[in-house]
């Protein structure tokens, strides 16, 4: 059932009066911020016209023109409407609808600045639940590409357009070398297998535990790994090696448990990994079918869509 909500705040008329010269000073009446109020859409809508109203829609209201509205407004009520409008009405199969608002933001650098912090909490935090890199691209872009921003500002979210443009689902993987316990070493692209789990995961991590135990609970990818089909790359990403050395019996021994010696990955940005735990999911061409991922739920749901 479409989600959606309305936000029916009026503001309160002002009132002003004077006293005597005589009579105590009294502070001014503290004056509510004016609230964003999402478009209403017509009456005698279904459910899929209502959608498809607020989809192209749900910003009218907002003159992208009025900054002083932008910076006196409350912007805990503007988080919670751009995180409904992306949450209700934008998938990242089309981001086309995210790159549309920013344009409509670009018209000065007080919107464009408004509107990035908006996305950044809501598509960049990695504690974030709608968190992607997919909707967050055409936000960078519009940043790197607006003529308000000199060369030093635009040096934050050029890098995090170079770092999110990587790994992209349905594009090849960025290949590195692993370092087993032993000592040797392999290479993503060297594991045959149909499906191969990157889990990026530190011993000091209480959700890397949760997610290691979650996927030995699965039967699905249980018994894909079991078959030959689904192989896990436990990778430590960092240096210090002795709490991983200690933490890796721990570690399934039908998984690769290895590190990534020198820790280049990082280095030499390969991977986005300002988050851990983080899981992607690769075919047998390396191809990246999630990305960035912490929810084994979400992996077996996609590897039960896969075809057989």
């Amino acid at each position: 059932m479409l989600r959606y909500f309305f936000c029916l705040l009026a503001l309160p008329v002002l009132l002003s009066c004077s006293g005597r010269k005589s009579a105590p000073a009294t502070a001014p009446e503290k004056v509510p911020p004016r609230l964003f109020r999402v478009v209403a859409p017509p009456g005698a809508m279904d459910d899929a016209q209502r959608y498809a109203y607020l989809r192209e829609h749900f910003w009218d209201d907002l003159d992208f023109a009025d900054t002083v509205f932008i910076v006196s407004t409350d912007s805990i009520h503007m988080l919670r409407a751009f995180d409904t409008y992306i949450r209700n009405f934008v998938t990242e199969s089309d981001p086309s609808p995210v790159a549309e608002l920013m344009r409509k933001a670009s018209g000065s650098k007080t919107m464009l600045e408004y509107f990035a912090m908006l996305a950044e909490r809501v598509l960049h935090d990695p504690n974030s639940p709608l968190h992607s890199d997919e909707l967050y691209i055409p936000v960078l872009e519009a940043l790197v590409a607006s003529p308000w921003l000199d060369e030093w500002e635009k040096i934050a979210p050029e890098h995090d357009l170079r770092m999110a443009l990587q790994n992209r689902v349905g594009l090849p993987a960025n290949d590195f070398r692993y370092t087993l316990a032993s000592g040797r070493t392999g290479t993503l692209y060297g594991i045959r297998a149909d499906y191969t789990l990157v889990f990026f995961n530190n011993p000091d991590c209480g959700m890397c535990e949760r997610i290691r135990a979650e996927i030995v609970a699965s039967p699905l990818l249980s018994e894909m790994i079991r078959a030959g089909r689904l192989e896990v790359l436990a990778l430590y990403p960092d240096e210090d090696l002795t709490a991983w050395r200690a933490h890796a019996p721990q570690v399934p021994s039908s998984w690769i448990n290895a590190y990534d010696a020198g820790a280049r990955i990082s280095k030499e940005e390969l991977y986005d990994l300002k988050a851990i735990p983080s899981m992607y999911l690769l075919d047998r061409d390396k191809r990246v079918l999630a990305k960035d991922a912490f929810e084994v739920g979400y992996i077996e749901w996609l590897l039960d869509r896969q075809p057989q």
